[in-house]
């Protein structure tokens, strides 16, 4: 199985530089021109199945990838964003002054701080391991996209590559591109990562 992974293309929230978990963002004129893009660049790969995150940043995408193609598209909740609760579309810059407390521990341990009101990283590690448990029963299948956030598909790489959870800042992905996994029985290979070119 190969899972093609694209991340939504920029949001307002993006420009912004605000964490944005949960929070309605829309697409800039240039995240749709990325995924617009991303539609040519895909055009030729059949792909079995989509999955997709529930947020409408990364649907929209979707829509855009895959334009004319009649595949369908599966939403999951197990694809969300992390969702940064009271620190939804804030700056770091403003959380380090009008929530110090709170700042400061999720700054120290932020494997095992939750944001006030919001997901904790176990929580959310929790959940992509649900959905690549779920991948099993498409092993069937041979192309699979994934259209998803930052947070969830550098996880995703992570935790398939048998690493710990938190080496997912090892994985930028960036927006406009697409990455490629490989999954086979007895391992996993990352064999592209951000790129530009037609697959």
């Amino acid at each position: 199985m190969r899972l093609w992974l694209v991340r939504h293309g920029e949001t307002d929230a993006n420009v912004a530089g605000v964490f944005c978990g949960h929070a309605p963002a829309v697409l800039t004129a240039r995240g749709i021109e990325q995924a617009r893009t991303l539609h040519t660049l895909l055009q030729d790969v059949t792909f079995d199945q989509v999955f997709c995150s529930e947020l409408e940043r990364a649907r929209h995408t979707a829509r855009l990838v895959l334009a004319d193609t009649a595949v369908p598209v599966e939403t999951t909740s197990l694809l969300n964003e992390m969702f940064f609760g009271e620190w939804e579309m804030r700056h770091h810059r403003d959380l380090a002054v009008e929530d110090v407390e709170n700042w400061a521990a999720w700054c120290a341990d932020w494997e095992n701080t939750v944001p006030p009101g919001g997901e904790g990283f176990q929580e959310f590690s929790t959940r992509v391991s649900e959905f690549i448990a779920q991948l099993a029963q498409h092993s069937q299948r041979e192309n699979v996209l994934i259209i998803s956030h930052q947070g969830v598909l550098s996880l995703l790489i992570a935790l398939l590559l048998k690493m710990p959870a938190a080496a997912l800042w090892h994985f930028h992905l960036d927006q406009g591109c697409w990455s490629l996994i490989e999954l086979k029985e007895d391992f996993t290979t990352l064999r592209v990562l951000n790129s530009r070119a037609s697959a």
